[in-house]
């Protein structure tokens, strides 16, 4: 996806079929499977916008993962209306396919949130276009790396996510590349606010629950 496919007057954030902030968290803090996937799979044009092939990797990464977890969900609806209640009864079929298949895509999700919550707040205040911001964007993505993938990356796969994080673009073509004609790209900025902040509940309720003892296998 590029700024051209975004319709004049709109935002990628409108491009989505299911946004963040849109998918239902229930009392019991479980979180809806199918519009979970669908706001994830929005999410991966992200690395389109951001203009390099060089993040196909983590695009088809991510995706690779929403499969898996799919798969799942279609081969036993029943017991995936939640992402925590799909990955209890996979376990408990002595599978754990897409448990783990979620697992990453959580990880790929919390390096996502943490590189642009980097930016907000790095760049508070900051126009969207400012020609020198206070930090760039590749100095967040890196450090989001470092935080997130990195850790569980081996030795083969870490230098073509690395590659991927020097090929950033400058923060305001990032900017300028969330919206389309006639927008302005503080537009994008502000949507960008509150779609960090519904990615970052739903990851760190995930990342709690993927943590504790009935998500492991």
């Amino acid at each position: 996806m590029s700024a051209s496919q975004i319709p004049a007057g709109k935002t990628w954030f409108d491009t989505h079929k299911v946004s963040f902030e849109n998918v239902p968290i229930a009392a019991d803090q479980g979180i809806s499977t199918s519009e979970f996937l669908d706001a994830s799979e929005a999410t991966t044009t992200l690395f389109d916008v951001l203009g390099s092939v060089a993040f196909t990797p983590v695009k088809n990464d991510m995706l690779g993962n929403i499969k898996k977890v799919r798969e799942r969900q279609l081969a036993a609806p029943e017991g995936s209306s939640t992402l925590q209640s799909l990955v209890k009864t996979e376990l408990a079929s002595k599978s754990h396919k897409a448990t783990e298949g979620l697992l990453w895509l959580v990880r790929g999700l919390d390096f996502t949130a943490q590189a642009l919550r980097a930016d907000l707040t790095n760049n508070a205040g900051v126009s969207a276009n400012a020609q020198k911001p206070n930090k760039e964007l590749s100095e967040s993505f890196r450090a989001a790396y470092k935080n997130t993938l990195a850790p569980h990356h081996g030795f083969m796969i870490k230098p073509i996510f690395s590659a991927a994080m020097s090929a950033t673009p400058y923060r305001k073509d990032m900017y300028a590349r969330l919206v389309g004609e006639g927008t302005s790209p503080e537009t994008a900025s502000q949507s960008l606010e509150k779609w960090v902040a519904a990615l970052e509940q739903r990851v760190g309720i995930l990342k709690t629950f993927l943590a504790s003892p009935e998500a492991k296998w």
